[in-house]
């Protein structure tokens, strides 16, 4: 019997709702073990389309209780972050050509009752959707639905002339991997241990307790851990560890969906986003991207399992650059893109025909036999605060007495100010350290919010900073990431808890790796 000391909660899983898990738990005083096999958010949590969103394709589905609860909890998620969140406008297009897919409940339902239409989504149905979007969330800061003449908006410009209308409705941004890092950080101020390249090997019951082997992945250390319950956040994996690390049986499965996303250089100079719907009745995304680029995203398609690794292929590379072409003036092709990433969505399995229609709905299963196992199924990003709050009232169940909800609008780390004072805290940063950029500015508030006189500390002069690795990467910044963001390889950084991969050479990029995993080698010693 393993003499370790016993935890409360032991969760398996780095993504969004492993960490949003881990944050809330250790806010109400259970003592949090969480264990990530890779980097933090290294699988689907870095790889969304990068929104907070309610999801307006959804409503096709009916989905009405997790559109609502998604386009409720974006104000609620925007306050709490304002630094790696912001208010987008999208701008969808009309034409007479739009139609539904053909599998949607509305589809279905429309042929039945007006089979005249043939699949088409007139203007009046996008307006009621519109109006339906509007109306379940609850909006104090994002404003409501308009319509555009694109013939005298700026928006119409990039698109061919026979877009003359668009309806342009709100949504919002979000930095993806940065909202996983600083889950986190602010579950292991509150107490947590989060425990990086540690991969769970096995674990069982043994007298009302799971005993939990973890394998360090960078020096092969193995040990054992105490909980006396264990939380599957495995994403991609929640399956593999139940089945597999667990040995348990169940009927409950993912069905994996992987969306790919092709980047390619600015197609508009506006910063509004493109929602375009396609003959097929799919809709993809045209976002402004770390200034200088246009994220295009994403598909739909089924995955084989979670270890063959996502990759963005040729053909789903044509299929979006020809997607966009239907809408904008100048075509797009493979040639274009700089860069791709590919993602894996480990939907809720409940039958659906298609990739597309699987639901996005999560669903929650306590085992209470001996010692309790929670699983988590499903989920999405904007809504993983509501999905942790659910985890909190099962743990619950065994845990009684718990404190009550407590995560709605208190700050994440650097988001402790008004989402109307961004520009406000990049003034004060730029004169405060006048030797920044405007780029080099925005993009420390961006990454750090009120945490960016911390990254830059002391320094008078950009020489103070230490070692200039390109696209205002310095040796101050790597060092505040290694140690306080877990990144301990320059995919972490570049790619992860920034995206200025997208701007250096690989000469340079070896040059950030070899530095961190120098400086974590310094650490591990």
């Amino acid at each position: 019997m393993t003499d370790a000391p016993v935890t409360d909660l032991f969760i398996i899983g780095g993504g969004i709702n492993g960490c949003g898990i881990a944050r809330d738990a250790a806010g109400r005083g259970l003592s949090v073990t969480l264990a990530e096999m890779n980097d933090l958010a290294s699988a689907t949590s870095s790889a969304s389309t990068k929104l907070f969103h309610g999801g307006l394709r959804y409503l096709e589905y009916f989905e009405f209780r997790l559109v609502r609860e998604a386009l409720i909890e974006r104000e609620v998620l925007l306050k709490a972050m304002p630094h790696i969140s912001w208010p987008m406008r999208f701008v969808l297009p009309f034409h007479k050509d739009m139609r539904f897919d053909s599998e949607t409940p509305a589809s279905k339902l429309l042929t039945t009752f007006m089979p005249w239409m043939r699949g088409r989504r007139p203007a009046w149905l996008i307006r009621l959707g519109l109006f339906l979007y509007d109306s379940l969330g609850q909006r104090g800061i994002l404003p409501g639905t308009a319509k555009l003449d694109l013939s005298r908006d700026p928006a119409g410009r990039p698109l061919k002339d026979k877009f003359q209308t668009a309806f342009e409705y709100s949504d919002c941004w979000i930095e993806d991997a940065r909202l996983v890092v600083l889950n986190a950080r602010d579950a292991q101020a509150r107490g947590a241990s989060i425990l990086t390249r540690t991969e769970v090997t096995s674990a069982e019951r043994r007298a009302g307790h799971w005993v939990i082997r973890t394998k360090n992945r960078a020096t092969g250390a193995e040990q054992d851990h105490r909980a006396r319950m264990l939380v599957n956040a495995g994403g991609p994996w929640v399956a593999d560890v139940l089945h597999q690390k667990l040995g348990l049986s169940s009927r409950e499965n993912v069905r994996l969906v992987r969306g790919s996303h092709i980047v390619v250089p600015k197609l508009f100079d506006h910063g509004r986003c493109y929602f375009f719907q396609g003959s097929d009745g799919r809709i993809i995304f045209a976002i402004p991207y770390e200034q200088d680029f246009t994220l295009i995203g994403t598909t739909d398609a089924d995955h084989p399992d979670p270890d063959t690794a996502p990759v963005c292929t040729e053909a789903e590379q044509d299929y979006l650059a020809d997607f966009a072409s239907q809408y904008f003036k100048q075509p797009l092709s493979r040639n274009d893109v700089v860069w791709t990433y590919s993602g894996v969505r480990p939907l809720y399995d409940d039958g659906a025909s298609s990739a597309t229609a699987a639901t996005r709905e999560y669903v929650l299963t306590l085992d209470q036999a001996k010692a309790p196992l929670l699983n988590v199924f499903g989920g999405k990003m904007t809504t993983y605060r509501k999905l942790a709050e659910a985890v909190l009232a099962k743990i619950g169940e065994v845990f009684p007495q718990l404190p009550s909800d407590w995560t709605a609008g208190v700050a994440l780390p650097g988001g402790d100010f008004a989402v109307e004072d961004v520009e406000k805290l990049k003034a004060k940063l730029a004169a405060d350290y006048p030797f920044l950029t405007a780029y080099w500015t925005g993009r420390m508030i961006r990454a750090y919010g009120t945490e960016a006189w911390e990254v830059l500390g002391a320094a008078k002069t950009a020489a103070d900073l230490g070692q200039d690795f390109g696209a205002t990467i310095t040796a101050r910044e790597l060092d505040w990431a290694i140690a306080r963001e877990w990144v301990r390889s320059g995919d972490d950084y570049l790619w992860r808890r920034t995206k200025l991969g997208l701007r250096l050479d690989e000469a340079q990029r070896a040059a950030v790796d070899a530095y961190i995993q120098g400086k974590a080698a310094q650490l591990a010693a």
